[in-house]
């Protein structure tokens, strides 16, 4: 039967069967019930490798990932890419680490000739371009492949971006893009410009379908080699006419679209895109990178950054969060090129209260709230937050499916604490000292008998057991013993020592990966000494690499605030009012802007744009020419040297007028104006 729930799903998954076989066909996958046994674990998920009640979302992966022994079971859902297999999951698993599922597409570009061309450029409105693509057949025919893969899946936020979608990796489209990117663009667009990102998201969109709504594209962005994102490249695979087909709000519409059409456009454009009308609409959408040091930081970006990816979660659970995440990942898009702007959202603020055996906490991505008690500790508190964050598995269940919760929309987070004082409780995540798991081996001794002469065999001292079990305790310490968490089935426990707290911070010690590790990991047949080594218990030992968790302990409460993106960056801008120069009827000299005998002036020498251009020096004090350079000196309008040239002559100027007579260092301090 199982095999038959797997090929139905891929019959059916065409969308042309008739509703009553589809709903026949859901109703026996819920027959299998929920303790269907995964076949293999992949990415810290159980997967099937066909629908049951429990694992109903498929996704795709490399068939060499999954073990030799149950390959097979997987269907291949397409005869151009035959190393791809299709496994099935439990969404309640998904976490930030397994949302997107990502395929690796090169091999099917290799060997194909990729020399892409972008021709014909007409610029739609400041920042956005439209190319014709041209590429040979083979690359044009292997890119129009992409949409028979039946590689599609609904995306989580299906209800505001419509239509399918999957995102592959192709390092050798992304190059040849590069190139082709490189020599097409303005010189103006194309100054800091790295490479095309090899991420690619095929869309594909039915006429009748949702449109994509109105959203701006989360940038990319890496720190170390800094490189952020600042354009969206979109190629359409397709060509027909929409209403409109693109629109980038403030820019520019697109009715009609060409098949092999490429655009690309400034990343702070919001857009959004309707169906064809009369045909299917297939197109990838990837980003030009760009390197770039001029970027800073703001912590509320990061904030609403981790809450965006913490109601993507929950969404699972409670789909109307959905919108909230939206709304948040638009906020912080935006906020990446002008500031984070006033508002939390769609309306009020949503919470979520949980219950984890016994342990009550709120919730709302990046902070969480405990009540303080005797019984819990703060470690305690900063591990149920990772177990959270991560959805992490304890006993084979995803933690979010193991608490109780309810939805909470607040103006703000004024009512957690008393609300979290009715309700304490008590310890869920005791300590452990794991040095118990590993008892010291008995002394061996030496003993002629076999294992064939009981009863004078005795393996505990055997000598040649003793070291293989020594070496098997060596290879589980090696996992379990770095871990702050361990799971011991459904038990979850910590590891005090692998929390250290330091005035308002937690860190969490450990290892990078999160996986489970069999105790002893052996297991053979035969007369050998690893037959009688088993398994006494299988421990998930859960490693962290993470930031610092910051708390702080108000009204009775302990309130974790956990950052582990960091995504918080913003290209660095400043607002300032900036006056507008004109041509003044008569030439002044700079005497006269003191003197009675200019009767128009009003006595104020900061009206003139002479003087607005040198209020940012000012403020620095006498001697500006020899002080640190302000903020924007080093960039597209003033090299270092032509500043210094500025300030001299702005000096000399001002000393002139007697500005530094009554120039008051505190008051500039106080921001009451260097007038």
């Amino acid at each position: 039967m199982s095999i038959e729930l797997r090929d139905r799903f891929f019959a059916l998954s065409t969308g042309q069967a008739p509703a009553d076989e589809v709903q026949r066909y859901l109703a026996d996958v819920d027959a299998t019930g929920t303790d269907t046994e995964p076949a293999a674990l992949l990415d810290g998920l159980a997967v099937s490798w066909h629908p049951t009640a429990r694992h109903k979302a498929v996704r795709f992966v490399d068939a060499e990932r999954i073990d030799a022994s149950v390959r097979e079971l997987f269907a291949r859902p397409s005869e151009d890419a035959p190393y791809l297999a299709a496994v099935f999951v439990d969404p309640h698993e998904l976490s930030f680490r397994t949302f997107e599922n990502i395929l690796p597409l090169d091999r099917l570009f290799e060997g194909a000739p990729l020399g892409l061309e972008l021709t014909r450029r007409v610029r739609l409105a400041e920042g956005a371009y439209t190319f014709s693509v041209r590429l040979p057949d083979e690359a044009r025919a292997r890119l129009e492949g992409l949409d028979g893969l039946n590689l599609y899946v609904p995306p989580l936020n299906a209800g505001s971006r419509g239509g399918e979608r999957f995102i592959f990796h192709s390092a050798l489209l992304a190059q040849a893009l590069t190139e082709a990117v490189a020599e097409a663009l303005p010189e103006s667009v194309r100054d800091g410009f790295s490479h095309v990102n090899p991420v690619f998201r095929c869309n594909r969109f039915e006429p009748g379908d949702t449109k994509f709504h109105r959203h701006r594209d989360t940038p990319y962005y890496d720190a170390e080699r800094q490189h952020i994102s600042r354009h969206t490249v979109l190629i359409y695979l397709t060509g027909g006419s929409g209403e409109p087909a693109l629109d980038l709000l403030g820019g520019a519409s697109l009715e009609e679209i060409d098949p092999f059409t490429c655009v690309i456009f400034d990343q702070r454009y919001e857009h959004e895109g309707a169906p064809y009308r009369d045909g299917r609409k297939v197109f990838l959408r990837t980003e030009l990178v760009f390197t770039d040091p001029e970027v800073t930081h703001d912590p509320e970006i990061g904030a609403l950054f981790s809450k965006a990816c913490y109601w993507t979660g929950e969404s699972v659970f409670a789909p109307e969060l959905a919108r909230n995440a939206e709304v948040y990942y638009d906020r912080v898009a935006a906020a990446h090129w002008s500031g984070l702007t006033p508002g939390t959202g769609p309306g009020r603020e949503p919470f979520v209260y949980k219950e984890f055996r016994g342990v009550q906490f709120v919730a709302n991505g990046y902070d969480f709230w405990f009540a303080k008690s005797d019984t819990l500790s703060l470690a305690e508190c900063a591990a149920i937050t990772l177990l959270d964050y991560f959805n992490s598995t304890v006993g084979g269940s995803a933690f979010r499916t193991l608490c109780r919760s309810e939805v909470v929309e607040a103006d703000n987070a004024d009512w957690i604490p008393a609300f979290l004082k009715e309700r304490r409780g008590g310890s869920a995540v005791p300590p452990i000292d794991k040095s118990l798991l590993f008892p010291e081996p008995e002394e061996p001794v030496a003993l002629r008998c076999c294992p064939f002469h009981e009863p004078f065999f005795d393996p505990t001292r055997n000598g040649d057991i003793v070291e293989f079990y020594s070496q098997a305790q060596s290879f589980a310490k090696s996992h379990i013993m770095p871990a702050p968490i361990v799971m011991l089935g459904e038990d979850v426990l910590l590891d005090p020592e692998k929390f250290v707290i330091r005035g308002n911070a937690i860190h969490v010690l450990g290892k990078k990966s999160l996986e489970p590790v069999n105790f002893a990991a052996c297991w053979n047949a035969g007369g050998l000494p690893e037959l009688y080594v088993e398994t006494a218990a299988t421990v998930d030992a859960a490693h962290f690499l993470v930031p610092p968790i910051l708390f702080t302990e108000t009204d009775g409460c302990y309130r974790l605030q956990f950052d582990f993106f960091r995504n918080s960056w913003m290209v660095k801008h400043q607002q300032e009012s900036v006056q507008v120069p004109m041509v003044y009827p008569k030439m002044r000299e700079a005497g006269e802007l003191g003197g009675e005998e200019d009767e128009d002036w009003d006595g104020d020498w900061s009206h003139t744009w002479v003087a607005a251009v040198a209020r940012p020096l000012i403020a620095l004090g006498p001697g500006l020419a020899n002080r640190a350079l302000p903020w924007w000196v080093d960039d597209q309008y003033w090299a270092p040297g032509e500043y210094a040239s500025l300030a001299s002559t702005i000096e000399d100027y001002l000393e002139e007028l007697e500005v530094w007579e009554d120039w008051d260092e505190d008051a500039v301090e106080d921001d009451k104006g260097a007038d």
